[in-house]
């Protein structure tokens, strides 16, 4: 027997949440387990549990987008040296569970190192990517400005941005928090509200910003795009205010700025074939395993504790400083 987080109807995680015991998986054809060490927590879990439009999924379900394990079975068809080998699942497989079953070609190979930090590689450290290459064009000394920058993907921005000579400004809602972003390598820290803009190219010497990017929404949204330079985007990937994106027709009109919605998923399918999207992966992974990409931890919990780690994924800034992993019995550094 194995144990899987699953829920049979939606609505809050403390209700409808529970760790079952369940068979084990049997790999058919062409098929293989992984045994989960480590998983992470997204927002969209949370909404995937509560039946939030457009996240509700057919029930029963084990929820959990992404995590990393290894190879314990494998099926007809599959060689038996791939036993003990670490991947990361296919996204969305359900990873809140001790074993996952899925095709032998969907696992994306995984590095050792920090099963913790890597846990969160598929979708963080993916939409990072596709932020800094698929929405401007951007030569070294350039800028871009984000705001939710002590986000994950926020910090994974900023070091990538770093790698590649690329200069950010980096929006935060915390005053304390300003020197710790500084000391991550945000060129420019400042904390969000009135006159951001006046407050931005007094930073940057009036340079041109070719990309913002928006996690906030709200107001917030506006105050990003009045920092762009003409002709840019405005590339929003989350609501932490729960609201819409508030974009100022005649600002648009003017400086031709527009609003984009990112799915990283959907870009990897746009843009990429298969084997760029696991060049990609493999590329960061190798940035998280040596320590270059590294996400802040507001906690780890063990699968039977899952109801405490939603809970604690569910809470905002200074009561959640970081993500929240969950981790299987399998779990090592």
């Amino acid at each position: 027997m194995a144990r899987a987080a699953r829920h049979h109807e939606y609505g809050d995680p403390a209700k409808v949440l529970r760790v079952e015991a369940v068979p084990a998986e049997q790999p058919g054809a062409g098929e293989v387990v992984i045994r989960m060490a480590a998983a992470a927590m997204h927002i969209a879990d949370l909404r995937t549990i509560q039946g939030v439009p457009p996240f509700a999924m057919p029930l029963p379900r084990t929820p959990g987008f992404e995590g990393i394990g290894r190879i314990v079975r494998v099926g007809e068809g599959v060689a038996a040296t791939r036993v003990g080998e670490r991947v990361f699942a296919p996204l969305a497989s359900g990873t809140f569970r001790d074993e996952v079953r899925c095709k032998s070609d969907a696992c994306i190979p995984a590095p050792e190192g920090d099963a913790v930090q890597l846990s969160l590689m598929m979708v963080n450290g993916a939409t990072a990517v596709v932020m800094l290459e698929d929405y401007a064009k951007f030569a070294q000394g350039d800028w871009l400005i984000q705001n939710a920058a002590n986000s994950s993907c926020g910090r994974y921005l900023i070091r990538l941005a770093q790698l590649q000579g690329i200069h950010t400004v980096n929006v935060v809602r915390r005053p304390e928090l300003v020197d710790e972003i500084r000391k991550l390598g945000g060129d420019v820290v400042l904390v969000d509200g009135p006159n951001l803009a006046a407050r931005v190219a007094a930073a940057t010497g009036s340079a041109p910003i070719k990309l913002g990017i928006d996690a906030v929404a709200g107001a917030a949204t506006q105050r990003i795009a009045e920092c762009l330079a003409p002709g840019s985007t405005v590339l929003s990937y989350g609501s932490m205010t729960n609201s819409r994106c508030e974009l100022d027709f005649y600002l648009m009109f003017r400086n031709d700025i527009r609003l984009e919605g990112l799915s990283f998923a959907r870009q990897f399918h746009k843009l990429r074939k298969p084997d760029e999207v696991r060049a990609l992966y493999a590329k960061l992974a190798d940035l998280m395993a040596r320590g270059v990409l590294v996400a802040k931890i507001a906690g780890v919990y063990p699968l039977d504790r899952i109801v405490e780690a939603c809970a604690r994924a569910a809470q905002t800034g200074t009561e959640r400083d970081g993500k929240v992993i969950v981790t299987m019995a399998e779990h090592a550094r």
